[in-house]
């Protein structure tokens, strides 16, 4: 009699596309002015004592669209500032709502200077939700590279520090950001560098807490994120953020991104099996001896082995920052 053996399969488990990715992006309206005082909880949560109102506002242009809302720059009808308003509707998809209401806990509890600012949370009767944030007049990281080309390993440095602290002050308030990369690390005039977009992140709130790895933009998502079974299904989640901010430097220095040729067009397989099985990318010769070393640190496959972000603002490479002009070539 023949034995028949159970095939063994594999775990090709992949994470879903991002809600924005799925569904097609239209411009939402302009913000209606109203006169309706924001809601109780939202005054009662409000994160800061300015109190900056929606009334207050004058809209200037859209600066972006995403996941079922709109950002928009916004000026304070009486002192001149400048805001960036971001509007999520009622009828917004439920996951984006829950994503919603995840960053503007997060924003409540941070107060950071490497954290992008939360002036005012409005909660609107219909359902909409505005939330009044620091206006980062260059844009993202990812705009920079676009528009300037590749980073120096001396503008890389200022940027890494800035990361660093910012990643620093989260996971030591446990909170695990899960989506560090260049359009999500915001700079302004003052080359400033600052943590944006907590849609994805988690609060840890007790230190075993399971970190879902499934969340998040997959092509920066660490082996353990893609591979829970293989590299651990319990990691702390922190190590995570270190391999995004690895692969986001490695990014912004070559001008493409790292596990892809330029001008390849990714899809998820091919993602998974050079993250998880391939070798960690290699830097191209000219690259200093610091600068190699940092992202070797940064992108160790086992978790384990990878530098706390506390650990890498000790990195000599760290320490060769000088403020550079980051909106020049």
């Amino acid at each position: 009699m023949a034995v028949v053996r159970e095939r063994r399969q594999l775990n090709l488990r992949l994470p879903l596309p991002e809600l924005s990715e799925r569904r097609p992006r239209f411009p939402l309206p302009l913000p209606p002015s109203s006169t309706a005082p924001p809601s109780a909880a939202a005054a009662a949560n409000n994160k800061t004592s300015s109190g900056v109102s929606c009334n207050d506002l004058e809209k200037l242009h859209v600066l972006g669209h995403g996941n079922g809302g709109t950002v928009y720059k916004v000026t304070h009808k009486r002192t001149s500032q400048v805001y960036a308003l971001k509007v999520v509707h009622g009828d917004s998809d439920p996951l984006v709502r829950r994503q919603l209401f995840r960053e503007m806990e997060i924003l409540r509890r941070t107060d950071s200077p490497y954290i992008v600012q939360c002036y005012g949370i409005d909660e609107k009767p219909s359902g909409d939700i505005a939330i009044v944030m620091e206006y980062m007049d260059l844009g993202t990281l990812d705009s920079l590279c676009k528009k300037f080309g590749t980073f120096s390993e001396e503008k890389l440095a200022h940027v890494a520090r800035q990361v660093l602290n910012g990643l620093g002050y989260l996971h030591a308030h446990k909170i695990i950001h899960r989506d560090i990369k260049p359009s999500n690390l915001l700079v302004n005039k003052n080359m400033e560098v600052k943590i944006a977009d907590f849609g994805v992140s988690k609060i840890m709130c007790r230190t075993l807490d399971a970190c879902n790895s499934y969340v998040g933009t997959c092509a920066y998502m660490s082996p353990e994120r893609f591979d829970p079974d293989t590299y651990g299904g319990n990691y702390n989640g922190y190590a995570g953020d270190i391999w995004s901010l690895g692969l986001t430097l490695l990014e912004l220095y070559l001008g493409h991104f790292p596990f892809l040729q330029p001008g390849q067009r990714p899809d998820w397989a091919t993602l998974m099996c050079a993250i998880c099985f391939g070798d960690p990318p290699s830097l191209p010769d000219g690259v200093s001896g610091e600068f190699r070393s940092f992202i070797q640190c940064c992108l160790q496959k086992e978790s384990s082995k990878r530098w706390s972000a506390s650990q890498l603002l000790s990195h000599p490479f760290v320490a060769k920052d000088v403020r550079s002009d980051l909106a020049k070539p």
